[in-house]
């Protein structure tokens, strides 16, 4: 994985390097760490039972770390749905959890190359 990959991504690795204070081989192994999360699963499995308090707490975790790292096309959707899961809002949430998903996979396939 190199920093051209995750910018091709749609990841912000200027800022995403800031927040590792420039440290690539820090930042890389951060962002490798990310597909991995637990938090992918907790969420996929709240939503599908209807725990949207299981569910928030998942999203609100993985809107930090992708946050942090700024991994926009992960961070956009699990933005999203951690606001509309604070609210508790009733709602099909399953083409925002397959675009976590979506961005979720594509990363892991960066991260193996």
């Amino acid at each position: 994985m190199t920093i051209e990959n995750l910018a091709a991504y749609g990841a912000n690795t200027q800022e995403g390097l800031q927040r590792c204070v420039n440290n690539e081989s820090f930042y890389i192994r951060m962002v490798r760490m990310i597909p991995g999360d637990p938090n992918f699963q907790k969420l996929y499995d709240a939503i599908d039972a209807g725990n949207l308090d299981t569910a928030f707490e998942a999203a609100h975790a993985l809107k930090g770390s992708t946050g942090n790292l700024s991994l926009t096309p992960i961070f956009a959707p699990v933005s999203e749905i951690t606001e509309l899961l604070r609210a508790r809002t009733q709602t099909d949430y399953s083409a925002l959890v397959d675009a976590i998903r979506k961005g979720r996979d594509e990363l892991e396939r960066i991260c193996e190359e």
